[in-house]
């Protein structure tokens, strides 16, 4: 084609996509390696790690936060995600240890909920309380381990008062958490209902059942409990979560960016990581709160490689 016939193409982003700020976007996407880690906040710790030691640096921490309050002699609260396998590791350590995790308190940051907002019950397979149990509480010797009331998640019953709970359990020591497709934390998700207003309000909301963003069910159509096989239908339509000011009011928070699909360089979460560590702080980006907050953050070399174009892959 004859340069001087060349025809710019532009477009608009499209109507679902929660964040569209084109300037912003075209920067960030730029940021790549050791540029992320440098934040205007010094209390926001962005650090690169290795993949093969991510998911081993969240098991640790976890461990290392229950054995610092069994010497000091008090309860531990957590918030916690749900990275299944990755609990197995952590009952591993204790039972190896011999640790007592009796004064060990954890909340779920989210659960499943149906169209008519009605919570998914721990009987449910693919239900966060389900997988937590089946991987971690079950996993740790009977002797070892904490009460099971002392594990709990959102249901239809608790659910309008779950954020006061945590706070009466003596508040999160620490919440750990990982920013989803549409920069969701937990399930706060942006351009819903449940979650509309300034940015002087989200930071005010607490636990509440949500609906979820296309992007959140089309990234959960991908996980293993529903098929891996971008089966939409499966992924139910609501959700459970906590709310921004339960982030905010944990004394610690833990972020990590590693998700990959199957282990491998394709990620929907390479971008995404960009926006929350390095774009404003939006509802429209929920994780993006964190960089108002003291919060230490983990990037795997993978998620930090270079967005660039590869003519010869396709998916």
């Amino acid at each position: 084609m004859d340069k001087s016939e060349k025809k710019e193409f532009s477009f608009k982003c499209a109507d679902f996509i929660p964040f569209k700020d084109k300037e912003v976007i075209e920067r960030v996407r730029k940021i790549h390696g050791q540029a992320l880690t440098k934040h205007s906040n010094p209390e926001f710790k962005i650090n690169i790690i290795a993949d093969a030691l991510i998911e081993n640096i969240f098991v640790t921490d976890m461990f290392y936060e229950i054995k610092k309050a069994s010497e000091e002699g008090r309860k531990v609260v957590f918030i916690i995600p749900n990275p299944n396998p990755s609990y197995l590791k952590l009952a591993w350590m204790i039972n190896r240890f011999r640790l007592d995790v009796k004064h060990v308190y954890t909340f779920n940051m989210d659960e499943w909920a149906d169209d008519e907002g009605n919570i998914a019950p721990e009987s449910w397979n693919a239900s966060f309380m389900n997988s937590t149990k089946r991987f971690f509480f079950s996993q740790i010797d009977p002797e070892l381990r904490m009460d099971e009331k002392q594990m709990q998640g959102p249901t239809n019953e608790n659910i309008k008062h779950y954020s006061d709970m945590i706070l009466e359990a003596g508040g999160a020591d620490v919440c750990y958490s990982g920013p989803g497709w549409t920069g969701h934390l937990a399930f706060i998700e942006p351009d819903v209902p449940e979650f509309a207003g300034s940015l002087d309000e989200f930071l005010k909301m607490g636990a509440r059942v949500t609906s979820l963003n296309p992007l959140t069910i089309a990234q959960n159509s991908l996980h293993g409990c529903f098929g891996a096989s971008g089966d939409l239908a499966a992924v139910p339509p609501k959700a459970a979560t906590i709310g921004p000011k339960d982030v905010l009011a944990a004394k610690r928070r833990f972020e990590i960016h590693s998700l990959t699909t199957a282990g491998t360089f394709v990620t929907w979460q390479r971008m995404i990581s960009r926006l929350v560590l390095h774009g404003p702080v939006t509802p429209k980006v929920p994780s993006s709160i964190l960089q108002l907050v003291p919060t230490d953050v983990y990037v795997s070399e993978t998620l930090a490689a270079p967005i660039e174009p590869d003519w010869i892959f396709q998916y």
